[in-house]
């Protein structure tokens, strides 16, 4: 037994010291006061995982999800991106988002080249996440998706980008609750147990002005030569809190004001783990903001054009708790800012239905270019139901008073009750301009069975997707990714004068010629009515039985007589008269 014993020994030893695959969870929350006086709050949790998912016998998960890495094994998925929205993202009022989201369910994602039947691996997909997001992901069919040709281009590590392998779907009658981030958080390694994560309550998070959560699934590269691949989990949740109805028309807040809780440790399994503040001020406002407690350490990141400050919180530094077993962030304003000047984005859109009546109609979408002195082009991607019929020819671009032409354009027409119309162009903005784009369409009439429960409330249509490397306004250098925050390395810039930005409009709201759908309930009360009524009655006369009884005669006499009869004994030794009336009468009634 000794040789065996030392043969499994050494074979356990082998095991452990053979280098297993490596994963690290990096959490970071920022808070950004908003220049309408709200406050957003972005989460975001970084999970990587230095292993090839694509590989056959992946049985072992640590800190990845189970559920999420068999999807990308089974169905040779290259990235994936969720989103779940509710809400609208006001961007003249609240600046750039981030990382934008469209309202309701988005959908989109890159299949690897060797998935042959791309449509049937795309309908079970979004079937498998109904089910573990707990979303209406399951009315995702081949009426609401369409294949871009150039707008959403992978974010990660790709080789090919054959569009024919992508599938991009968007549900904007979907509503978020919390039975869609309840399965979002137990994603994370350390659920909402500890760390960031403890702020995720569902009471607080859905009374706010906008709420968005996502799931980022793509391939980066492992280390700087990229000779080998790791695959990368971002859950990210941004939620805005009206200050002016929670802190009764100020603008000072808390974690415990906004949150009702507040931080007392990082997630054990986390790697980093950080609270950034936006301090940010320009012109003679530096001493405006007032944190507390103050910041260890203070970053400075160019984002999205601009350059931003950052009151850092590392809550892997045991001096972050010194004191007290809480930390409980405070931003102060030292005077009122109710003329504080709103910084207008250098790009933003807006998107509208025009016309009168329930027959035709004009979808009219203007896109703002606000740089002072320089053009850049944006693309711009249409998704229209098919029971809305587009006059591709009536498509006009106005910018400045002049026709603007399009340096591409692709357009796919809809097919009734099989796709939607997809319509990308290429348009080039001009400096300082305001750029319209209408296109008038017919609605068409439905059949009763395809109507929603509530027809009259109107059919949603998906918002415009605008796609753009925008031109810095200041000069921007080359961030360390390590150092960097993480919010800000999911579209990174190529160069210091630009950086890319996806924006999505509102969704509309678009009536359909709709029958009176209580006619039908008035003609069969009105049948059903007629129909018992008559039936009653001849079902009643033919089944009846009828008895023939011969008339009565005289009967009253004969009443009165049985009634006279009994009271004779008394009567004896009255009048003779009244004894011949009475006889008279008995007499009377014998003979009828």
């Amino acid at each position: 037994m000794e040789p065996l014993g030392t043969l499994l020994l050494l074979l356990f030893l082998a095991t452990s010291g053979a280098e297993q695959p490596r994963d690290s969870l990096r959490e970071e929350l920022l808070l950004s006061p908003l220049p309408s006086g709200d406050v957003a709050a972005t989460f975001q949790f970084r999970t990587r995982w230095d292993s090839d998912l694509q590989r056959e016998g992946v049985s072992h998960y640590r800190l990845f999800p189970k559920a999420l890495g068999q999807l990308i094994s089974k169905y040779s998925v290259r990235e994936l991106h969720l989103s779940l929205t509710q809400g609208f993202w006001r961007t003249r009022s609240w600046g750039q988002p981030y990382l934008q989201a469209p309202a309701g369910a988005e959908l989109w994602v890159w299949f690897q080249e060797s998935v042959s039947d791309v449509d049937k691996a795309w309908k079970d997909l979004s079937n498998i996440l109904s089910g573990i997001f707990c979303a209406s992901l399951n009315f995702i069919d081949s009426t609401n998706t369409v294949v871009p040709t150039a707008s959403f281009k992978p974010l990660g590590l790709a080789n090919v980008t054959d569009h024919h392998f992508l599938r991009y779907a968007v549900l904007p009658r979907e509503v978020v609750c919390t039975e869609n981030l309840t399965p979002w958080k137990k994603l994370l390694p350390c659920s909402s147990k500890a760390g960031l994560a403890v702020l995720l309550k569902a009471e607080r998070l859905f009374h706010s002005s906008y709420h968005s959560q996502a799931v980022h699934i793509r391939p980066i590269c492992r280390d700087a030569s990229c000779l080998s691949m790791s695959w990368e989990l971002r859950q990210t949740l941004t939620v805005v809190f009206d200050s002016f109805a929670s802190g009764h028309g100020k603008k000072d807040w808390s974690l415990f004001k906004i949150f009702s809780r507040t931080l007392t440790e990082a997630c054990p399994l986390a790697s980093q783990s950080k609270v950034y503040v936006d301090i940010s001020s320009k012109g003679q406002e530096k001493e405006l903001l007032e944190v507390s407690p103050a910041p260890l350490s203070v970053h400075e990141a160019s984002v999205q054009g601009d350059r931003r400050t950052y009151a850092v919180y590392d809550l892997l530094n045991p001096g972050l708790f010194n004191g007290s077993r809480s930390l409980n962030v405070q931003l102060k304003w030292k005077r009122p800012q109710d003329g504080l000047d709103l910084a207008v984005p250098v790009l933003h859109a807006q998107r509208y239905v025009s016309g009168y009546g329930l027959e035709t109609g004009e979808i009219s979408t203007l896109i703002y270019n606000t740089h002072p002195y320089r053009a850049f082009p944006v693309l711009l991607l249409e998704t229209v139901p098919w029971y809305l019929r587009l006059y591709i020819h009536t498509l006009t671009i106005i910018t400045k008073g002049k026709e603007n032409k399009p340096s591409y354009i692709h357009y796919q027409p809809a097919q009734d009750r099989q796709r939607p119309h997809l319509l990308e162009m290429l348009i080039q903005l001009p400096a300082n301009s305001v750029t319209k784009i209408t296109i008038q369409f017919e609605r068409a009439l439905l059949k009763w069975t395809e109507y929603t429960p509530d027809p009259n409330h109107g059919f949603y249509v998906s918002p415009s997707v605008l796609s753009a490397l925008v031109p810095s306004v200041i000069a921007m250098k080359e961030e360390d990714e390590d150092q960097s925050p993480l919010f800000a390395s999911l579209f990174p810039s190529l160069d210091g004068s630009s950086y890319f930005v996806r924006l999505y409009t509102e969704p509309l709201l678009v009536n359909l010629p709709t029958p009176d759908f209580s006619m039908p309930y008035n003609v069969i009360c009105l049948t059903c009515t007629v129909v018992a009524v008559c039936y009653g009655s001849f079902y009643n006369l033919l089944t009846r039985t009828f008895h023939v009884e011969e008339p009565n005669r005289g009967g009253l006499a004969k009443r009165l007589a049985n009634i006279i009869r009994p009271l004779l004994p008394r009567l004896a030794g009255t009048k003779l008269q009244e004894d011949s009336c009475v006889q008279c009468l008995l007499l009377t009634s014998r003979c009828s």
